[in-house]
């Protein structure tokens, strides 16, 4: 692990400060913000991620989660286990509960921050392996080794010719189908909300860029929308074994139905199949409007899938996605 400048600071404005110290010319890759680091801290350990300088921002007064006039507000230094245990959340928004708890172990989960989660890299072996030289997250233009190496992890949807990877967060598809929206504060003060289906980015040509973040912006809260109906909701998920695994696929789903059971309006996401957490929003399209019955549900999965491009190893995702859909609006049907 390369040597770095450790800073611990306990309000926003001074960790916006200590970034704002770096010069500006190496800032974008030499200083990170770390929360519970669960996911940075291993990075640093492969050599993945050299920052020069750590700015801790786990004692940020920022870890309160609260009602406010449009639904409610989770800080960014709150926990994966308070998020998920808190009785609002797991009133109304159970799907975001179900996500978090699908994913990692308790004891990461203590740690974890709301925040934090955010930022978790892309999934991908070559990716966390810097002996392996071909890899444009990393080494930007060296080329993808996924594509002809072992991909049965890898993206079936919205992946380029630059990268294959794919989003590794469980909380993430959950807070896209939740129609989230990321709050962040910038070194020069200034506040901005990011809608989630903007936050993170597809690969493209330059997939070393995650999110759609400006340099040194820190995330200071998550505000879900007030849903009279997202109690009506899922996550499944499917892996390789039955606890602490990433998902092959999964998939959010909740459901506004009217009193003779159509569906208004469906809130899809995927995981385990895009560089982002993918929002089946040709499916959630197809379904308003109509009966939830079997093969309705199959036509949407379906017409989601249609633009999908597998690799050898990872084939079987576009299938498996289909009938995680499928799944997933099926059970919240059963609900009602």
């Amino acid at each position: 692990m390369r040597p770095f400048n450790y800073i611990r600071v306990a309000a926003v404005e001074e960790a916006l400060a200590a970034y704002a110290r770096t010069p500006a010319t190496t800032r974008h890759i030499d200083v990170r913000y770390i929360g519970g680091g669960t996911n940075l801290v291993d990075l640093m350990k492969m050599g993945v991620e050299r920052p020069a300088t750590l700015v801790d921002v786990s004692r940020l007064p920022l870890n309160s989660i609260e009602e406010h006039a449009d639904g409610l507000r989770i800080g960014a230094m709150a926990t994966n286990t308070a998020c998920a245990n808190h009785p609002l959340i797991r009133a109304r928004y159970p799907v975001l509960s179900q996500a978090i708890l699908s994913g990692a172990t308790q004891q990461l989960r203590n740690k974890a921050t709301m925040g934090g989660n955010l930022l978790q890299r892309t999934r991908c072996y070559y990716f966390y392996d810097p002996a392996l030289g071909q890899c444009n997250k990393r080494n930007p233009g060296s080329g993808c080794s996924a594509k002809e190496g072992v991909n049965r992890i890898h993206a079936i949807l919205g992946a380029s010719e630059h990268c294959i990877a794919t989003h590794p967060s469980d909380m993430c598809v959950a807070l896209s189908a939740l129609d989230a929206t990321v709050l962040v504060q910038g070194a020069n003060g200034s506040t901005r909300q990011i809608a989630f289906k903007d936050f993170h980015r597809l690969p493209s040509d330059t997939p070393q860029v995650d999110t759609n973040l400006q340099p040194g912006e820190l995330i200071t809260a998550i505000d879900l929308p007030a849903l009279s109906y997202g109690n009506r909701s899922t996550y499944v998920k499917v892996r390789d074994r039955n606890s602490y695994a990433f998902a092959l696929v999964s998939a959010a789903a909740i459901l506004d139905l009217n009193e003779r059971g159509i569906i208004r309006r469906a809130h899809l996401a995927l995981g385990g199949v895009a560089h982002k957490p993918w929002r089946a929003e040709k499916a959630e399209r197809y379904l308003a409007g109509r009966r939830p019955e079997p093969a309705t549900i199959r036509a949407a999965a379906d017409l989601e899938l249609q633009g999908a491009k597998p690799y050898a190893g990872n084939a079987f995702k576009v299938e498996l996605a289909k009938r995680i859909i499928v799944r997933a609006v099926e059970t919240v049907v059963s609900q009602a």
